[in-house]
């Protein structure tokens, strides 16, 4: 027995979790899904996915796991196409940034008896520096040595959120149990402020008075700072992740911009021992992150039996009546 999974959104990560899945064909049948067609058929050539469904609601009408790779600003339209076609017991979860929104979504739209588990992932280290986007930057080892927070709202079954769990290992990934509201603001100081403070850095130079002569200048710091804000997805993911997620976001930004009036007057008053101290802090903490991320020697806890996954839907959908 297989268990079918579709993979809605082939982008990096959508066409990196049906690449690290390839190995378990004897566990999971791979369904691809995305709105544009010649990337789906690139995923299904790459070997990303098994078979790919140009409709869907065909493409989740069978599956047990729907995996929703997609940018915040198509999360709730997707849910509402998907909602009535989903088999009993389904696992929705998604990648998205923001993760209370999406959940109140998928609490108001999903039919009872189908399951929203949200999943953020920290990818793999050796990654962390490559700035391609989009399906040719899918690769099988993404997730390895990585977390994926895995947050499951109140009243989710436990073998739901073990299905959830036993899909992240084998992804190569290890679960970060979390919950979604802290997963917010984790996210909001990890991803989105970053993408953010580009936009401010690109808003307070670009086609500002001096441009004209600083753009023929800009270098390295200038490209690796403002490349934060370069995103597959457009300016709309950016700006729906940003105002769904409000009160992290100004909260983070008020820290951020209280640290940067902090750094100008140390720099107004000539004060070299603060710029200094200040400078050192940033880089010991950057190293000091780099080095944990790269070891990825993180609690991990017992591997679990990944055999017995397709057991855990046998006895979901066997405890439950199919819906009239």
């Amino acid at each position: 027995m297989t268990v079918q999974i579709t993979i809605v959104g082939l982008g990096q990560i959508g066409a990196s979790a049906g690449l690290a899945l390839a190995e378990h064909r004897s566990l999971l049948h791979r369904v691809g899904h995305d709105k544009e067609p010649e990337v789906a058929k690139k995923a299904q050539k790459m070997d990303a996915v098994d078979d790919i469904k140009f409709n869907l609601p065909s493409a989740v009408r069978e599956a047990k796991i729907v995996l929703l790779s997609l940018p915040a600003h198509e999360m709730r339209a997707t849910l509402e196409a998907i909602a009535l076609d989903l088999p009993e017991g389904a696992v929705v979860m998604d990648t998205a940034p923001v993760k209370e929104a999406v959940a109140k979504w998928a609490q108001e739209i999903l039919p009872e008896g189908r399951h929203y588990i949200g999943l953020a992932p920290a990818i793999n280290p050796l990654y962390l520096h490559r700035t391609e986007l989009g399906i040719e930057a899918a690769d099988a080892d993404l997730f390895k040595n990585g977390l994926i927070s895995l947050n499951a709202l109140p009243g989710t079954p436990g073998e739901a959120v073990k299905l959830a769990s036993d899909l992240i290992h084998l992804l190569g990934a290890t679960p970060l149990y979390g919950d979604i509201v802290e997963t917010d603001g984790l996210m909001t100081s990890t991803h989105l402020i970053p993408q953010l403070l580009a936009v401010a850095l690109l808003n307070a130079i670009v086609d500002q008075p001096g441009w004209n002569d600083a753009r023929k200048l800009a270098g390295r710091p200038f490209a690796t700072l403002t490349s934060a804000v370069v995103d597959q997805d457009g300016f709309e993911a950016l700006t729906e992740a940003a105002l769904l997620n409000q009160k992290n976001v100004t909260r983070v930004l008020d820290v951020l911009i209280g640290v940067l009036s902090g750094l100008r007057h140390d720099i107004a008053e000539g004060d070299r021992e603060g710029v200094s101290d200040r400078i050192e802090q940033a880089l010991a903490g950057r190293q000091r992150w780099l080095v944990e991320r790269l070891s990825a020697e993180w609690s991990e806890g017992e591997k679990p039996d990944l055999s017995e996954l397709p057991s855990v839907w046998e006895r979901m959908l066997g405890s439950r009546k199919k819906r009239k």
